[in-house]
């Protein structure tokens, strides 16, 4: 018999705007937080608080905030919400600080992120797909656009005795009790590839475009781009061995930004600050994955060229 998983603990690595509103949501609810970011992030939120703006106020929350990683090294719970291109790096600073208990939570955009952490560290990985319109308004400020909710799994190639079905129940049941809706998916691949499928139609043309969601929507012509990333994704995700439908995730696209017409793209808010983007793990991706497959994915091969060329300058 294994020993019963009750988190009480959690440390927030790449605490950014997503790491930073999971963070605060769920120290207001009484879960012990320390959040890992750069200095500026961490001196705002030591002096004030992590602060969380939405439409109808604002609201803030008591959580530690850190620079150095060892902070995690009590956890019960490791939420990696880094970029996708930090992965790797952010597993081997772990390393040496990690509970023998804790269980690691991948926030982050991309399919395979959950994968490569496990690829470092031994503890049970489990991956978690976002859905939650936020960025920073300013260092210790969140502004949440819309919605908040997560689907938590084990991604087939990790599941192992470690992962057991009730140490997701555990996970899921703590973002519950602080109101987030947290599913389990028994197919988080899934879950994961419809998610990315968004993040393709919406990343790139939002910072290419610099436009909010609600606009591109309306936007006819703006749209047929964006079908045509969905149905190329789509496309590459069955060839994997995914069982995605075209029809669903066009409805789930559009359901998006009818839900969170005033966000920008993180691609957008990136390219805005001359910060690296995740686009080779978004658009890049189904490109790379659609040509070891043999589907043309002229789309997305154009969205991820030409916000690489954005993302490296006006020169």
């Amino acid at each position: 018999m294994y020993p019963s998983f009750e988190p009480r603990s959690v440390a927030v690595i790449g605490a950014g705007a997503v790491g930073t509103y999971y963070g605060a949501v769920l120290a207001r609810s009484g879960v012990d937080v320390v959040l890992v970011g750069r200095t500026p992030h961490v001196e705002a939120i030591r002096r004030a608080g992590a602060v969380v703006v939405e439409a109808d106020g604002e609201w803030r929350a008591e959580a530690r905030a850190v620079r150095d990683v060892a902070a995690a090294a009590d956890a019960d719970v490791i939420l990696v919400a880094v970029k996708s291109p930090d992965t790797a790096p952010a597993a081997r600073s772990l390393a040496a600080h990690l509970s023998p208990r804790a269980r690691i939570v991948s926030l982050q955009n991309g399919v395979d992120n959950a994968e490569r952490i496990a690829a470092v560290l031994p503890n049970p990985v489990c991956a978690a797909v976002v859905y939650l319109g936020a960025y920073m308004e300013g260092p210790g400020r969140v502004r949440h656009t819309g919605r908040g909710d997560l689907v938590i799994g084990v991604p087939r190639a990790l599941v192992r005795e470690g992962a057991r079905e009730g140490d997701l129940r555990a996970i899921a049941a703590m973002f519950e009790r602080a109101g987030i809706a947290c599913p389990v998916s028994s197919d988080i691949e899934a879950a994961l590839w419809t998610k990315l499928t968004i993040n393709c139609a919406y990343n790139a043309i939002s910072a290419l475009g610099r436009a909010r969601y609600g606009r591109m929507i309306v936007d006819a012509e703006v749209r047929a781009v964006m079908e045509a990333a969905v149905r190329e994704t789509v496309a590459v995700a069955r060839a994997s061995g995914i069982d995605v439908a075209v029809d669903s995730l066009l409805e789930a696209t559009w359901k998006v930004g009818e839900a969170m017409t005033g966000q920008y793209s993180s691609t957008a808010q990136d390219v805005e600050r001359g910060r690296p983007t995740e686009i080779d793990a978004l658009n890049g991706l189904v490109a790379r994955r659609g040509a070891e497959l043999r589907i043309a994915t002229p789309v997305n091969h154009t969205l991820h060229a030409l916000v690489k060329l954005r993302e490296s300058g006006t020169l």
